[in-house]
């Protein structure tokens, strides 16, 4: 079984080294300016442009209005984006004809009821990003290195929609929320930090053998 990994929240050209190194499928860059992983279209640009061709680049971005996506997807060479914010299904139609990239939907969970929201957006995202849902006030809407019970996906995991599992994954227990959800994709950014927004060259190694461990 092959386990794909994104590794989120880049901010520095070797933390790009690090993930492709790693056996990264894909990279995540943050334009959330309460994120401490945010970044501005130039600093994205110069590593998107360190990337090589087979790993996808992502840009995450919460709420934003045309505008703004507009802007980012003119300056930075991207191949999805993800919503991470409040959009409803028709603002992610509406996003994903606009732009003309894949989108990529998170759908925060914390209890069965929220499981409701996969279907939904399922039917107009290209893929599903499956995060813990933050804690009520919190500022960030992903990347608290909170996980939600992986249990809720057990015998559930056969959407149709390609999904991403993330949510306080780290090189310690990935193989073990692979093993309890059958995740074909995993994504990561806290749980590879030595601080937040300061990515760890060894625990994204770590984390990627230790994937590699789950699907063998």
């Amino acid at each position: 079984m092959d386990v794909a990994v994104k590794y989120c929240g880049l901010t520095r050209p070797g933390d790009v080294a690090a993930a492709v190194g790693a056996g990264a499928r894909y990279v995540g860059f943050v334009f959330f300016p309460k994120s401490p992983r945010a970044l501005d279209h130039d600093t994205a640009r110069a590593l998107a442009l360190e990337v090589p061709p087979g790993v996808a680049k992502v840009g995450l971005v919460v709420d934003a209005d045309d505008a703004a996506l507009d802007a980012l997807t003119d300056r930075v060479p991207l191949d999805l984006l993800q919503l991470h914010g409040a959009e409803p299904p028709d603002r992610v139609a509406a996003i994903r004809a606009r732009i003309g990239l894949p989108v990529i939907k998170a759908v925060g969970i914390a209890t069965a009821a929220d499981l409701a929201q996969i279907d939904r957006y399922g039917a107009v995202a290209d893929q599903l990003l499956v995060d813990a849902k933050p804690p009520p006030g919190a500022d960030l809407p992903g990347g608290n290195g909170l996980a939600f019970d992986w249990a809720l996906l057990a015998d559930r995991a056969n959407w149709p929609t390609p999904w991403l599992l993330a949510g306080g994954l780290t090189p310690e227990n990935v193989a073990l929320a692979v093993a309890r959800t059958g995740a074909r994709q995993v994504d990561v950014s806290s749980g590879v930090e030595s601080a937040p927004g300061l990515k760890d060259p060894a625990r994204i190694a770590a984390f990627g053998s230790a994937v590699r461990r789950a699907a063998a």
